[in-house]
This record gives structure tokens, sequence and C-alpha cells, in this order.
């Protein structure tokens, strides 16, 4: 498959060069070797995307939600026709094995178009009657909004993020994570193909100066993000100061509570999943796993027993079912965490090292016999690492479960549907789960609590941070006055 794109940037509707921004160089994780390279976007990438989308916006706010959802919904057809290839590409991006990119992301993305598309030509103001007076709203785009994007899941975040902000009348700018450039070029592609006029979805490569200033540039209107904490506090300030509208979707170190009546297979499933899906690299991961003490040793026995069945190898390979990280410097990161918890008497079980050979594989890790202020139970560490906590008594790990300055996600499991539904509504958490973990449909609201975020991607919601109400106030009778 050719990795290397036509041009590093997609704006006004074509794929621009120039190269005399930085180089970033595209590393394949399975092997470590360079696949493509691309140009940090220079100032006037920058500027040309910006005059571009704002005078595109205007004239696609002027049309129908319809005609616009219309265009979104046919390039949802588009990239499920393209599947496959869409899926490679992603691979070979983020180093994800095929078998998950083929049902995780380019699928998403077009769940996103499609769901958007399909709620454009609802998104409409009330009537409030007030006497024989009336005020109506209107629900109007923001203007120019620019997306910043993760590296974990560069096609779903570029279609999370540009789904609604289209939908809503607005154009976009995204600019996606350095470290997995290709995907967002795609998705441009597709939706320019799909009829979506030049100039309403750009995208610009670079790195955090180039994101910085697509925040800063007074012509921006509303960021949103999915990155760190620390990323998420510079980038929210940046904006701040130019009073643009946000949404930041940031880190987590996810609590997932397993109780004494709990069906095992499904917990360890859910464990699986909230620690080992994308080799551990999900913002929303369950990775403290708080298990009874009355099942705990034959939880880990079970865990690792089912660990055994990772498939580790060739990301192409459709029966590979768990990858390399996405960098070395994400595999030395985790691999740090992995000495700070044997450092601090945690118990290692399963895995703890890096796997010899070409590319950045380590072995999925499980650690038990973890206390609440270890490194690895307070650390987000986004790498196939989990912790796995005792507890007894449900008002106690209630407590140490919300005891964390991330608020993102959270999971409970049992049979007990009172206990459930009570555990849900006691989570400071924006994403909870009973019995299941890391589902995330377009249909649902996505977004976290406390440092992890505020508003909220996806559903009905997150129209409401890509649009804006205008009231109208209908005087039907004459105006008094004072004077």
């Amino acid at each position: 498959m050719q990795t290397q794109p036509k041009a590093s940037h997609f704006i006004d509707g074509a794929y621009v060069e120039d190269t005399s921004g930085t180089p970033i160089d595209v590393i394949y994780p399975a092997t470590g070797e360079t696949i493509a390279t691309v140009y940090a976007a220079t100032p006037a990438i920058v500027d040309q995307a910006i005059t571009a989308a704002r005078k595109a916006q205007g004239a696609w706010a002027a049309m129908t939600g319809t005609e616009r959802g219309r265009i979104l919904r046919r390039a949802a057809d588009i990239m499920r026709e393209r599947n496959h290839d869409l899926s490679v590409l992603e691979t070979y991006d983020t180093g994800k094995p095929y078998q998950e990119t083929s049902v995780a992301d380019a699928t998403s993305g077009a769940d996103a178009l499609e769901y958007f598309g399909g709620i454009a030509a609802s998104l409409t103001g009330e009537h409030i009657q007030l006497g024989e007076d009336w005020v109506y709203t209107r629900r109007e785009p923001l203007g120019v909004c620019v997306g910043i994007g993760a590296w974990n899941y560069p096609t779903q975040i570029a279609c999370w993020k540009g789904a609604p902000a289209l939908a809503c009348g607005n154009a976009i700018i995204f600019k996606p994570s350095e470290t997995t450039p290709l995907c967002a070029l795609k998705v441009a592609e597709i939706l320019h193909e799909a009829g979506l006029p030049a100039g309403l979805y750009n995208v610009v490569q670079g790195m955090g100066e180039v994101g910085a200033s697509l925040v800063t540039d007074p012509r921006i209107d509303k960021v949103s993000l999915t990155g760190s904490v620390p990323t998420g506090r510079k980038v929210y300030a940046a904006a701040a100061e130019g009073i643009k509208h946000v949404t930041m979707e940031l880190g987590g170190k996810s609590p997932m509570i397993v109780f004494e009546d709990a069906d095992i297979e499904n917990a360890i499933s859910g464990a699986i999943l909230g620690n080992f899906y994308s080799s551990g690299q999900v913002c929303s991961n369950g990775t403290r796993v708080f298990v009874h003490r009355d099942i705990k040793e034959v939880f880990l026995k079970r865990l690792a027993e089912r660990l055994e069945n990772a498939v580790i190898g060739d990301p192409m390979d459709p029966e590979t079912s768990f990858g390399p990280m996405v960098s070395k410097r994400q595999m030395d990161i985790a691999l740090g965490y992995i000495e700070k918890g044997k450092a601090e008497g945690a118990r290692l079980v399963f895995g703890g090292n890096a796997i010899d050979g070409a590319g950045f594989y380590m072995q999925p890790t499980v650690f038990a016999d973890v206390t609440d202020d270890m490194t690895i139970a307070r650390e987000e560490i986004f790498g196939p690492v989990m912790s796995v906590l005792d507890f007894e008594d449900e008002d106690d790990v209630m407590t140490r479960a919300n005891d964390t300055e991330f608020g993102l996600s959270a999971g409970v499991f049992t049979r007990d549907l009172t206990r459930a539904h009570r555990v849900a509504a006691k989570f400071e958490a924006g994403t909870c789960y009973i019995n299941t973990y890391n589902d995330a449909p377009v249909e649902a609201p996505f977004g976290g609590m406390k440092n992890s975020g505020v508003g909220r991607e996806n559903s009905k919601a997150a129209i409401e941070h890509y649009s804006q109400l205008k009231s109208v106030y209908v005087r039907m009778g004459d105006l008094e006055a004072p004077f």
C-alpha cells in the first residue's frame, strides 16, 4: 500500500505541499521503519487554511441542514466501502492490529458522519410564547473550529470532531498528532469526494507550535482537543485568552470495580478491553482494577490464563490481537512505570518486559497487591499496564475509586442490579459502564469530569458544543418607555 501521501496538507479542497516546513517522519511501529515523511505547516500554510475556512463557512452555514447532512452521509458510505484500505492505513499509522482497526476505526468515523449527517436537519430553535409577545431561538454555527487530534485514534478523532462541526454549519481545520499524520488526510479527501465544498475541512500537519498558532489566531472560534491533561491546560488557557469555545477530552486513571458476585469471565473481558485493547493506549482505560478480596486470586489466575492467548505479532496479520506501542518513546514511558511498580512493592503477576526484535513491542503487564499511593495507581501510563487492587467494602472502594484528579470513565461488574446503578451514580466520571467497558457508540455522550475535560463529544450533546443559540424577542404591541 502507498503510505506516502500526495502532500502534507489538505487545504481548500486540494492537497498542498510546502517542503520548507520541518520534516516529520512517519514511523511504522511494527518495524521502526520510516514509511512516509510530511512537513509541518509553515505560518503561510496555517494562514492559507484559516483563510480558506473563513471564506467557505458562510455559504455552508446558509445551506439547509438536510443538504449538509446528505454530504456527510455520503462520506460515511464511502468510508465503509473503503474500510479495508483505511484500516490498513490506520495500522501503518498507529501499529494497532488490523483485527482491531478493521472494526473500530474507520467504521467508528463513518458512524459519526452518518449520525451527525442524520440529525443535521433537526437542528432547530424553539418558539416561546409570552402572552401576545413571543421569543424564538436560532441555532447558529460558531464559525471556524480547530480540532487537535491524539495519536491513538487518528481516523476516529478526525471524524468525531469534524462531523458535528460540519453538521452545525461550521468549517474545521484539523491538526493530527505529528505521530500519526496520515489518516486525517484520507478523511478530508473522502469528504471532498462526497461533495463537501472546498475549504470546509482542512488538514494541517505539525507539532505543538502549529497547534498553538491555530488556537491563538483571532479568526478561530472554537477549539476541540483530544490529548493529555498538561497539553489540555495549555490549550485551554490559550483559548480562554481569546474567549473561544472549548471542548477538552483529556486523560484518565479510571477505576473498574469487580464485586464478588460478578461473572468472572465477563469481568476479565472488561479488564482486558479496558487495559490491553490498542496496547493499552486508550484515554478511558480502566487501569485501576479493584477486585473483591474473595475472588482476587481466582481472577488473577484466570486473567493470566487468558493473557497467554494474546497473539502478539505482525499487526497486518488478521490473527494478531496485540500489537506494538505507537512509538519507542511511549514504550519506554510504559516500561519506566513497570520499574516503578516493582520498586514500590507491587507484585508482578504477568508480563513486564519489552519484546526483543524489530518494532516497539512489550508484553501485556499485570500488577497485583497494588496500593492506592503507588505511582502506577496514581499516574496515567497510557500503555498495557494493569494495576489490581484489593477491596472488601463498597463504601470504602467508592471513596478510593474517586480519589483521583481524573474523572473520564469508570466501570462496575456485578450481578446485583441495584448495586450496579448505585455505584454508577456515585462514580465521579463522565462515562460509566455496567458489566462492560470502553463501549463508545456515537449515539452516547463521551467526555470527562474533573481534570479529564470539559464538554462532550458524540450524541446530541455535541451539538451544544459546535453551535450557539440566538434569542429573538418579538413585541406584538406598542412599546412603552419612561419618557
